[in-house]
């Protein structure tokens, strides 16, 4: 198939940053003693937190599914005749984010364009990705000019497979409760705190919370368009993790499954909208003990997929680079995005998603070192 060439100028790679994970039973004390580094976690904690990771045989999920997207994206790039290299680098474990960096020095990279697998503002899904790239740069003696894509979470690429994965889950019900079926969106719980610094300082916060259920709307009435039913939704978290004293978003996924069940709810479908593919918070919190909470309760349930290695969401990276890509060359843009928040900003504004703990420097912001 002939296809015109699109240009990525200015940029000369694309590095994907990931969170990472164990890929056998040794690596996961020692990874999750660097995700949770400066908190003072007691090993024997981290070993009773690891169980999850244990009972798969050590190995996350996360690490194969990055390589298969990485794998959809080289083509999908190549397809459309950008040539320029991909670059993989986690915050947590290998491939680390700074031995990705130090390639890309080595290979003579000058600027790349970086794609995430966050999609929604926080501190720890947006700002801490910023200051393990400053870190990270430091630690190469600098070199390389980083750009953040804007964040996906409503963009077409990334909503559509999710609505897909919806009609696919009620399609899995029983028939006659299909159509009065609860769609429950599910995502990683987070302090309170940090969701009320969540976004630009000026624009009140709360920016975690309401992108999702932006999305969720979005989602429900795409649903309705293909059904016909506009099924009742609502949000709520799992993965919730710290000091028991410290408020974190609510309601517990397994707790609000107990009330709907107690309400009356005939069926619900769980849709994990706060993760890009099927992460251990998915094929634990969700397939493992919500699932079982669901049967427990003689709760018909089905959970929907993730966005994945869906080609829709592998083309919204091409689609994000090559708007940056015309951005920084100084062209007009049409953003694409769903919703009534519509498109973010290419560089967070200072004081966005605010680290609580204490300031730290970040790249890809306003006022952020080039």
């Amino acid at each position: 198939m002939d296809v015109s060439p699109c240009d990525p100028s200015p940029y000369d790679a694309v590095l994907f940053v990931s969170f990472g994970g164990p890929e056998k039973p040794e690596d996961v004390v020692p990874f999750l003693e660097n995700v949770t580094r400066g908190r003072g976690i007691p090993r024997e904690r981290l070993e009773e937190v690891g169980k999850h990771y244990f009972d798969r045989g050590g190995r996350s999920p996360i690490n194969d599914q990055n390589r298969g997207f990485l794998e959809a994206l080289r083509a999908d790039l190549a397809e459309h005749g950008i040539d320029i290299p991909v670059y993989w680098g986690n915050r947590n474990w290998d491939p680390y984010l700074t031995d990705a960096m130090a390639l890309m020095k080595r290979d003579g990279v000058r600027r790349a364009a970086v794609f995430t697998t966050s999609a929604y503002a926080s501190y720890s899904s947006c700002r801490q990705y910023r200051e393990n790239l400053f870190e990270a740069r430091e630690a190469i003696g600098g070199g390389i000019v980083l750009d953040k894509l804007r964040h996906y979470f409503n963009h077409p690429g990334f909503t559509e497979p999710v609505v897909d994965g919806v009609l696919e889950a009620l399609q899995t019900l029983p028939e006659q409760v299909r159509d009065r079926a609860r769609v429950v969106f599910v995502t990683h719980s987070i302090p309170t705190a940090m969701n009320v610094a969540s976004g630009p300082p000026d624009q009140g916060g709360g920016a975690y919370v309401a992108q999702h259920l932006d999305v969720a709307r979005v989602v429900i009435d795409r649903v309705a368009a293909e059904t016909g039913t506009a099924h009742q939704h609502e949000l709520a978290f799992c993965s919730r993790s710290g000091a028991p004293h410290i408020p974190w978003l609510e309601p517990d996924i397994n707790d609000r499954l107990e009330e709907l069940a107690a309400d009356g709810v005939p069926a619900v479908v769980l849709c994990p909208v706060g993760f890009v593919s099927d992460h251990m918070e998915v094929v634990y919190d969700l397939d493992t003990e919500a699932l079982a909470t669901c049967e427990r309760l003689g709760l018909p349930a089905a959970r929907s997929a993730t966005a994945g290695n869906d080609p829709r969401f592998v083309a919204a990276v091409r689609d994000l680079l090559l708007e940056r890509a015309a951005v920084e060359r100084g062209e007009a843009v049409a953003r694409t995005a769903l919703g009534d928040i519509g498109a973010l900003w290419d560089r967070c504004p200072v004081g966005c998603c605010a680290n609580q703990r204490a300031e730290k420097p970040t790249l890809t912001g306003i006022g952020d070192p080039a």
